[in-house]
């Protein structure tokens, strides 16, 4: 199989193939890398390949904040396969404020190793919830 990409790593955007295989249990094996003009972009195109990764970025509600929605991502990146997973936990979240920037809202999200954290400060507003 062959899979064609374009490294994001640096502002050249090299044209990469991969060539790979991919027995029935879906496990990857890169044979070849070709187009890459430095180390870095080969690495990130095997892994890319045998195993996808994002940082997830979402927001979830705030109870009793001065503003309503709060941004949240995952403090490492989570294998592909597993983001709507994810999604699924925070789309049923949500927070009382305050709430502090870094501050963790699901630790060790589905076992994945990566905590989803804040990434901004939501203070909290007197008056009815």
């Amino acid at each position: 199989m062959n899979k064609k990409l374009v490294c994001i790593l640096c502002p050249q955007g090299c044209p990469i193939s991969v060539d790979y295989t991919e027995n029935e249990l879906g496990t990857v094996n890169v044979i070849s890398v070709e187009g890459a003009k430095c180390a870095r972009g080969e690495f990130w195109a095997r892994e890319e390949v045998e195993n996808p990764v994002r940082t997830v970025t979402s927001s979830i509600r705030v109870v009793n904040g001065d503003l309503p929605l709060l941004s949240v991502r995952t403090d490492k990146p989570i294998p592909k396969k597993r983001i709507f997973d994810v999604m699924n936990i925070i789309k049923n979240l949500q927070v009382n404020a305050p709430v502090k920037r870094g501050e963790i809202i699901v630790e060790n999200i589905l076992d994945l190793g990566a905590n989803l954290i804040a990434t901004r400060t939501v203070k909290r507003v007197n008056g009815e919830e």
